[in-house]
């Protein structure tokens, strides 16, 4: 709203007449003799004032009063509030700074030094203004951008999700030992992601971020699909050769991740990149494909490396028969599927009952 009235705040006409005169070319003028009347222009125009020129002392009452009321109402924050007064006092000076007078002018004044000084307010003011609406302008474009985009982002997940599902559909289809893989394992996933998020917070997992990785990790054996049956579902031991061509199940895995890329979002593509290479890393350096050692190995894929062993454990294979959840609890924790990182180890043991009782239920189902 164009501001273009000012408001004289005296309770002598004379003073008020002497203002009124110097600004009455460029702005209509308002009349106030008191407190009251203050208030009651101020609540009727405050959008319309460019300024305010108030006298400190108004028939025994000081500004102060005025000032707390446009404070409260948050009018300081767009009118520049003038003091005028014959006080020479640097007190008064510096309380009425400090309760948000934009300046203080003294009387007797210069007609053109007041002018100037209450139009350089104004202006500055005005300019502050501006800024703000266009601030609040780009603010409303800005929330309404992030609601489209979180829209599309939300679009996004539940398509990351969908060709997940397609993903894990396939495997089951094709290879029997994934069946009750899938969601087993994000459930496992989830428990033991959840201990770390709680315990460590070093490695600033958010839910988000635990819920990407449980359900990512039904995707761990993804390259297995471009294993030869031959060797994927050989009863014997596999030949030096043979075990190193499994091993590539890893890399192959993230051949068919980039592949998908333009299906993910960032995070989702890195992390599925992060598993599929890198769930059997071991914290020692003895893992595969590069050897990684500790925490180089990304946290994502050393929680799904210890599900993976888990439950491969508990999972009947052409080669193998299946452990009991003790058993297979206690392998783990013995290092007969290789070393974990010891806070993974801890959360492990913390998850124990919570995997039991998940494992127990899917079976019943």
């Amino acid at each position: 709203m164009e501001r273009h009235k000012i408001l004289i705040v005296d309770d002598l006409e004379s003073n008020r007449m002497i203002l009124a005169e110097i600004f009455q070319e460029d702005y209509q003028i308002l009349h106030a003799e008191d407190v009251s009347h203050t208030l009651q222009f101020l609540e009727t125009y405050h959008g319309q004032l460019a300024a305010v020129l108030l006298d400190w002392h108004l028939s025994g009452e000081d500004g102060s009063k005025v000032l707390e009321s446009m404070k409260k109402r948050g009018w300081m924050a767009h009118i520049p509030v003038l003091i005028v007064t014959a006080e020479n006092s640097t007190e008064v000076e510096k309380n009425c700074i400090q309760m948000g007078a934009s300046d203080l002018i003294r009387k007797p004044f210069d007609a053109d030094v007041v002018k100037n000084r209450v139009n350089n307010c104004i202006s500055l003011y005005q300019h502050k203004n501006q800024i703000e609406e266009k601030v609040q302008e780009q603010s409303k474009i800005l929330r309404k951008q992030y609601s489209v985009m979180k829209v599309q982002a939300e679009k996004l997940k539940k398509a990351n999700e969908k060709m997940i599902d397609i993903i894990c559909n396939i495997l089951e289809r094709n290879y029997p030992e994934f069946l009750d893989n899938v969601q087993i394992a994000r459930e496992i996933t989830k428990i033991i992601g959840k201990k770390v998020q709680q315990n460590y917070p070093e490695y600033k997992l958010t839910d988000e971020a635990v819920d990407i990785i449980a359900e990512l990790s039904s995707l761990r054996d993804i390259g297995k699909l471009l294993i030869s049956d031959h060797v994927l579902y050989k009863p014997a031991k596999l030949t030096k050769e043979e075990a190193e061509y499994m091993k590539s199940h890893t890399a192959k895995g993230c051949e068919i991740m980039k592949m998908m890329k333009d299906l993910q979002t960032p995070e989702y593509h890195r992390i599925s990149m992060e598993i599929c290479l890198y769930h059997h890393e071991r914290y020692d350096g003895r893992g595969y494909p590069e050897g990684l050692k500790g925490d180089e190995i990304p946290i994502s894929a050393q929680i799904v490396s210890v599900v993976d062993a888990y439950h491969a454990l508990i999972s009947e294979r052409v080669y193998k028969r299946s452990y009991s959840r003790e058993k297979a609890y206690y392998m783990i924790l013995g290092g007969e599927c290789g070393v974990f990182s010891p806070k993974i180890m801890e959360c492990f043991r913390m998850s124990r009952k919570e995997m039991e009782e998940i494992d127990t239920d899917m079976e019943e189902t």
